[in-house]
């Protein structure tokens, strides 16, 4: 029954996701046939990509609104292998670079039967956004000079934007009156890019701007060609170029590279550039899904690796995850593979019945559509992004994009990487904290109370964040989770962003996930994604930043008329009088919160000395008693014998109550005393709440939850225990 409702419900949707692959497709044309003339390879070749990769995956994918074909980060990647593998023969350099895709394409088949999906958390954040900006500085160079009508500039990156100003200069002064018109044409093209997105009128925004820009070329041509007594003013060398037999011109992977250096490299480099992009997109793409799914990672890999191969004997490029091209499909309510189906089979027809259309395009139309692309990956806007988490974030991009542009992709990310594992020492003080613990296991994972509860210790950075990836991809996102990082010394940006992620995957799907721990960290910044370095005792105070955590407290005291103070030197002299604390030595007490006689606060307290000696961190509550009461232990049946250290207690029954007899240990030496304490009321109150440890003292009750902090869901329901508690007694 479940499967023929999963049926009716594709087919109801078919017309929405055919309509979202139609608008998927107006955009994927003019994209696929730029993105291959970028890489130095055919036009052709990006649509075979878009083509292939829409069939392949979205028939084998695991993936749900995703979008496949040619991606912006394998243009710069793309064009290096043709440069060096051709040796200055741009068309033998693309048959070996062919041969190098489908490589390409097998490794990321094999990576994901290995369940290497994960592979893509490994890479810091700065980094990658380092490594991406290099790329879109590396399509903006490259083709801002095609866009001025100039496809003869050559050099490196750093060459090409030094001879930009006199590229506009030779535009205006030119002669050549084929090259002003196609560079007029790159102009208007990259301002209709521009200002798309400010005109605000719905008709004009169902075709997006890349087919715009298709449209009023094509127009333009036939402008020229039927109104006009004056022939087409752009030279046939600057219009797109395609087969005239589209079906039987399909390019051969040439082989015989396969075991030189340059073509390890090649593969290499695709392979990276494919994983990482496609990671980067499907997990975004994941936060647009209306439906709240979660991707397949390792069966999208294992798709996208088959598409890449089968485009690669076609002639085609690498088949990615597409980030822009997906998000048009979310927003168009493309709601499953389909509209990825559809988008391929329209880009067929497209080329099929339009091929004569295509060939009227000029060059610089499409690379204004790649320099406003290039753009987008490097705009200022994306610098500022990365200072506001931190200043070292900043250094970790900088270095990263620099190293790119004057290296390679390959190397800027390995420096990219390295050189965040040096700052993240040179923070810390110390390499040991890595060196040590890198190979330890460091996640532990439990359920308590209907609640997944993961502490982490040692330290949390992009090295060893798959540990912790990997135990929380295994609670369900409409379950309640608690993440624990008060045992670790240094949690990083990479981690603080993926926690993020986390929480509103849970809030979007019902569930509920709290970071806690990171009250005595210092932040490097204001920002949430901060990386965090817990911070010696003597200097916490310098620390008045408050913690996601705090800032719920707070506004938890704001709606209970309750009293908080987040860096509280308050003593809690009270705490050393309860039987719990006789062989604890306590050393910090913080966030504070209390309405006067309930007192609910973090405590962090040591057992043992030497060797033995551990620190232990957790919420508790104390609550301050008007009249004398009994000394006294409350505890679930069969745990308080380990807890507690009071010697010759016995459990104390109530009579008239079996069933709290049964389920709860009660321990003192005035029995007497304590059976007329403990009422019906009192009895029925604690048969109804949830079980705490429980002891009482001259100064009051104390309640403890369990030995580690409390998330804020947990704090309000222990504040609301004590209100009722105090209320009774």
């Amino acid at each position: 029954m479940k499967k023929q409702s999963i049926f009716k419900t594709f087919i109801s949707e078919i017309p929405q996701n055919l309509f979202a692959g139609f608008v998927v497709s107006l955009i994927a044309l003019p994209l696929g046939l730029g993105l291959a003339l970028a890489s130095g390879a055919p036009p052709i070749s990006g649509i075979i990509a878009a083509i292939v990769g829409g069939t392949v995956v979205s028939l084998i994918g695991g993936s749900n609104v995703t979008i496949t074909g040619p991606g912006n980060g394998l243009v710069v990647v793309i064009l290096a292998a043709i440069t060096t593998l051709g040796n200055g023969d741009m068309h033998q350099g693309f048959l070996y670079t062919l041969a190098a895709i489908v490589i390409s394409g097998i490794i990321m088949i094999i990576l994901g039967f290995l369940r290497m999906g994960s592979l893509g958390d490994f890479f810091p954040s700065s980094a990658i956004q380092g490594m991406l900006a290099a790329i879109g500085i590396g399509i903006f160079a490259k083709q801002i000079h095609v866009m001025l009508g100039n496809t003869a500039t050559k050099g490196s990156i750093i060459e090409l934007l030094i001879q930009l100003p006199e590229g506009i200069i030779n535009l205006i002064n030119t002669e050549n009156s084929s090259m002003f018109y196609a560079g007029l044409v790159g102009i208007v093209s990259l301002l209709i890019m521009i200002f798309y997105g400010k005109i605000r009128n719905r008709y004009f925004q169902l075709v997006p701007a890349p087919m715009w820009i298709v449209v009023l070329c094509v127009g333009m041509y036939y402008y020229f060609d039927v109104f006009s007594s004056s022939d087409y003013p752009i030279h046939k060398s600057l219009l797109i170029s395609l087969p005239n037999d589209i079906l039987s011109n399909f390019a051969f992977p040439d082989f015989s590279k396969v075991y030189e250096l340059s073509f390890i490299n090649a593969v290499i480099g695709i392979t990276l550039i494919a994983s990482i992009e496609s990671l980067l997109s499907i997990k975004a793409v994941d936060k647009l899904d209306p439906l709240k799914r979660r991707s397949n990672v390792n069966k999208d890999i294992r798709a996208l690796g088959l598409a890449t191969v089968i485009s690669g004997f076609l002639g085609g490029l690498n088949v990615v995850t597409v980030i822009a091209r997906s998000s048009v499909n979310v927003n168009n309510n493309g709601s499953n593979r389909s509209a990825n189906f559809f988008h391929a089979g329209f880009l067929l027809a497209f080329i099929l019945l339009f091929a004569t259309e295509l060939r009227k395009i000029p060059l610089p139309a499409l690379a204004a559509i790649l320099v406003f692309t290039g753009y987008k990956l490097a705009s200022p806007e994306n610098i500022r992004k990365v200072f506001k988490v931190g200043k070292e974030q900043l250094i970790i991009f900088l270095v990263t994009l620099f190293t790119t542009i004057a290296t390679s992709l390959i190397t800027g990310i390995l420096v990219g990487i390295l050189i965040t594992l040096i700052i993240h020492i040179i923070i810390n003080k110390k390499a040991s904290l890595f060196f040590k613990n890198i190979l330890k296991p460091n996640v532990l994972m439990f359920k308590e109370d209907q609640k997944y509860y993961v502490s982490v210790k040692h330290f949390s950075s992009f090295l060893n964040y798959t540990k912790l990836k990997s135990k929380l991809n295994q609670i369900p996102e409409t379950e309640e989770a608690i993440i624990d990082f008060s045992m670790c010394d240094f949690v990083d940006d990479s981690v603080m962003e993926n926690m993020n992620n986390f929480a509103e995957t849970f809030a979007r799907k019902g569930g509920h996930f709290e970071v806690i721990g990171l009250d005595d960290s210092k932040p490097a910044s204001d920002h949430p994604f901060a990386l965090r370095k817990i911070i010696p005792k003597q200097i916490q105070k310098i620390n008045k930043v408050l913690t996601k955590r705090q800032k719920s407290i707070e506004k938890i005291s704001l709606e209970m008329h309750w009293k908080y103070d987040a860096f509280s030197e308050q003593e809690m002299k009270e705490l050393p009088t309860f039987g719990y604390f006789k062989n604890r030595r306590i050393n910090k007490v913080s966030n504070v919160l209390s309405n006067g006689d309930c007192t609910i606060f973090d405590v962090q307290f040591s057992e043992g000395e030497m060797i033995a000696k551990q620190v232990i961190k957790s919420t508790m509550l104390h609550i301050h008693t008007k009249k004398d009461i009994p000394f006294f232990t409350l505890d679930k049946e069969g745990i308080f014998e380990y807890i507690m250290d009071f010697a010759g207690y016995k459990d104390i029954d109530i009579d008239d109550h079996p069933d709290f007899s049964k389920r709860f240990y009660l321990s003192g030496k005035n029995q007497k005393k304590i059976r007329i304490f403990f009422t019906d009321e009192l009895i029925l109150f604690f048969e109804s709440n949830k079980q705490y440890h429980i002891e009482a003292s001259e100064n009051g009750l104390l309640i403890i939850g369990n030995e580690r902090f409390s998330s804020v869901k947990e704090m309000k329901a222990l504040a609301y225990f004590g209100i009722g508690l105090q209320k009774i007694i």
